[in-house]
């Protein structure tokens, strides 16, 4: 997908002003690029609600701040900035919202006086749940021994890359990843969930993958309606004896998945719950 084209589908506000398409903000020797200091969050629009943003927001300060940044400007700042790209967008619009933090400058650790921030708003369908096809990734995610785990931070995606690119040669969607004990950490996209016999069940944080604000957000619903759900740790053969499968991130939301390696599945109805309490809870903020 290219951004280059200037057709008001994505807008970036970057030092005051707000560009359209893809602005050229980082050099050859801005630090990001070459050494892997950019932090970013995502959030949703849609149907003139932007729920949870500001716990996203909140969350790319963490993040910078993990990476040794100066963040500026606050939380509270940003989500009025992203706010303010969202209304060059008609409310039926469904879309990403992404800001970013990065270091300009410094070696190898960051030059925290030298700290960027922007925020992209863009075009980007919510996709259909019409289910997809994972199976259990070689690769692995690393621990906070051995990764900046507890920030959102592009240079964890090169792994997750490898992991999707891994699983589409083999003819699935997605990858399912274990942490280094063989637990089931999460999707390479998203957290992965099951339910068996009326309950519903994912893998516990545990410093290898983000405790996203969706799942987060799915779980408080799915217990106020009085459904048990277990955090804990998961072996990788009980999604394959699950009675349904699906997973939450904020790129979809709630979506099922219909394949688990070589066994079918129907969306099921914790998830068709999962999703519907989502989706009210959302709305509500209209």
């Amino acid at each position: 997908m290219s951004w280059n084209d200037s057709k008001g589908t994505a807008w970036t506000w970057y030092k005051g002003a707000w560009h359209s398409g893809n602005p050229q903000i980082m050099g050859p020797m801005t630090h990001a690029p070459w050494l892997g200091s950019c932090v970013f969050d995502g959030a949703r629009a849609f149907a003139g609600v932007a729920p949870d943003l500001d716990r996203h927001c909140q969350r790319i300060v963490r993040s910078a701040k993990i990476f040794g940044l100066a963040p500026q400007p606050g939380a509270g700042e940003i989500e009025e900035i992203v706010r303010d790209g969202i209304a060059r967008f008609p409310k039926t619009a469904e879309l990403y919202l992404r800001p970013m933090f990065w270091a300009e400058d410094g070696f190898v650790d960051v030059d925290p006086d030298s700290t960027q921030f922007s925020v992209s708003v863009y075009d980007a369908p919510i996709p259909k749940p019409t289910g997809f096809s994972v199976t259990c990734s070689p690769f692995r995610r690393p621990s906070l021994e051995y990764a900046p785990t507890d920030a959102k931070a592009a240079c964890h995606y090169p792994n997750s890359a490898r992991a999707m690119r891994e699983a589409k040669t083999r003819g699935f969607d997605n990858a399912v990843m274990l942490d280094s004990l063989g637990h089931v950490a999460e999707l390479a996209t998203a957290n992965i969930w099951f339910a068996k016999d009326g309950e519903a069940h994912t893998p516990i944080p545990n410093g290898t993958f983000l405790d996203g604000i969706t799942r987060q957000r799915v779980i408080r619903l799915l217990r106020k309606a009085g459904i048990t759900v277990h955090e804990r740790a998961i072996r990788w053969q009980e999604f394959l004896e699950a009675d349904e499968v699906f997973a939450t991130g904020n790129y979809a939301k709630v979506a099922p998945i219909t394949r688990v390696e070589q066994r079918n599945f129907q969306p099921g109805p914790i998830m068709q719950k999962a999703r519907d309490l989502y989706w009210d809870f959302a709305l509500a903020g209209r």
